[in-house]
């Protein structure tokens, strides 16, 4: 199953070098909303990123979003896409996404190891807390 956002994503990093792959994260990370500093708590942090990461979500209208922030610009551009694919959906939606543009744009293979395990931490948490909303109510 294809996803819109997940292949406009594709697009955007279609025939870039992997320098200019990186200078796109960087963009995206500037543009993603900083977290309140109030909110960058133990309890919002996620493990296993090699930088720091915070982690917060909410619902609206039975749709789950999320906010993200992290201190590393590369995590951050990162977690700004991720976004774009994850916001604004069912939380039943959100636990059964496959995230398939993290290997078509070349991000998992040229993340470094440390990077890539951080990802995989982050996409984790973000399938939790869908899978717990799913649990909580009996929305899609």
């Amino acid at each position: 199953m294809t996803d819109a956002i997940q292949d406009e994503i594709i697009r955007e990093f279609d025939g870039l070098e992997w320098l200019d792959k990186y200078d796109l994260l960087i963009t995206s990370a500037k543009k993603l909303e900083p977290m309140d500093e109030d909110s960058k708590t133990d309890e919002n942090s996620i493990s296993g990123c090699q930088s720091k990461v915070w982690i917060q979500s909410y619902k609206k209208d039975g749709k789950l979003s999320f906010n993200l922030d992290s201190d590393a610009m590369i995590t951050k551009g990162i977690m700004a896409l991720l976004l774009r694919v994850v916001n604004n959906r069912y939380p039943r939606e959100i636990a059964n996404i496959d995230l398939y543009f993290i290997e078509k744009t070349g991000l998992k293979s040229n993340l470094s190891p440390a990077r890539s395990n951080g990802l995989e931490s982050i996409i984790k948490r973000i399938k939790e807390i869908a899978e717990n909303e799913c649990g909580q109510s009996n929305v899609q």
